[in-house]
């Protein structure tokens, strides 16, 4: 059932991509970051797009424990045209690897918990990642990478700058947008006059598989009320998000492949802010609760509320994408999901 849901959420999108797969029909498609929350839309609507295109499109995925992954994940066991490679991103040996058309590099260790207790490691995982994918992609002779960046490339948001653009200069503080700005420029060196390279710059998201235990607040709010807890904010509840939901975001990510200039960076998740506050309200109305949501910081009715909240105008114009589910469409269909037999909510939080 909750495979169902999700089946016929990636639907309406791959019945937009379906024509823009021509241009790799019968490709060979490699895929880092193929088992985490992005990944794992990449996979289901790589399955459909493939029943759809009739085609013998392939996608080779690297995962550091590909049985493990399918244990826990069988329905994409046994898939057509879906082959799951053991390795570590920093290390795989690629020489016996046959040729790739196009590489999707998205392997990384987007974990607060690790941001915080061994921040080497994270730069190290992101940085050396990506050298090695890049020595992979002129290997293989693939003419087309997506590397996966982050929002975090830009650094904290000016309360007073409505939208982050991909103009912006950034000066990222966390190991994780340092890593990520350092990646893109790699990227784009390596590229220069022997494969076409275009980059995304992911924001944040809602939708099934996303974790409701670490420092997503969506997550965590979802997973309150699926738990019948209190929603707590443990900050004052003012600061601006705004969400993708995960269909949508699987869209984005493989029209920004098949269609992005080349060299060109494009914000990826919506523009229509809601305060953390707004958005625990607007959450427990979906679950139909009426459990208490308690704040535990004060606003400062001096000071501009943080904002982290992309410009979507450049892939909006350029790709014709767009926030095609709205937040509380995307909020009721992810707990359907959990609801339906989905991933099992946990009580620890990190951060909102």
């Amino acid at each position: 059932m909750r495979n169902a849901l999700i089946q016929a959420d990636v639907v309406h999108p791959c019945d937009v991509l379906h024509p823009r797969f021509t241009s790799i029909n019968r490709g060979r498609i490699f895929l880092t970051g193929g088992t985490g929350f992005f990944g794992k839309w990449m996979l289901h609507s790589f399955i459909v797009l493939r029943d759809a295109c009739g085609s013998d499109l392939s996608l080779t995925v690297l995962s550091r424990d590909p049985r493990q992954f399918l244990d826990n994940h069988p329905e994409f066991a046994g898939q057509n045209g879906l082959t799951f490679i053991p390795g570590d991103v920093r290390a795989f040996d690629f020489r016996e690897f046959p040729s790739f058309d196009v590489v999707l590099h998205g392997a990384t260790a987007a974990s607060a918990k690790l941001e915080k207790e061994n921040p080497d490691e994270m730069y190290s995982v992101i940085t050396e990642g990506t050298r090695h994918v890049l020595d992979f992609v002129r290997h293989c002779g693939a003419s087309r990478l997506l590397f996966m960046s982050s929002g975090a490339v830009y650094g904290p948001q000016q309360p007073h700058h409505s939208f982050l653009s991909e103009t912006d200069a950034g000066d990222p503080a966390s190991s994780y947008g340092q890593g990520k700005k350092v990646a893109e420029q790699l990227c784009l060196d390596a590229s220069a006059g022997r494969f076409d390279c275009v980059i995304a710059r992911p924001f944040a998201f809602v939708g099934p598989y996303l974790p409701l235990d670490t420092h997503f607040a969506i997550g965590n709010f979802i997973g309150d009320c699926l738990a019948d807890r209190p929603i707590v904010i443990r900050g004052d509840g003012t600061p601006l998000r705004s969400y993708l939901y995960a269909a949508d975001l699987a869209e984005w990510l493989w029209t920004i492949l098949l269609k992005g200039e080349n060299g060109r960076a494009y914000n990826v998740g919506s523009d229509q802010a809601i305060s953390i506050l707004d958005l625990a309200y607007l959450v427990r109305e979906c679950a139909g609760t009426n459990n208490p949501i308690q704040v535990l910081g004060t606003p400062d009715p001096k000071v501009l509320p943080p904002r982290y909240v992309p410009s979507i105008e450049r892939a909006r114009k350029e790709l014709g994408l767009d926030v095609r589910c709205p937040l509380k469409d995307a909020i009721t269909q992810t707990l359907d999901w959990h609801r339906a037999g989905g991933a099992q909510a946990t009580c620890g939080r990190e951060s909102r």
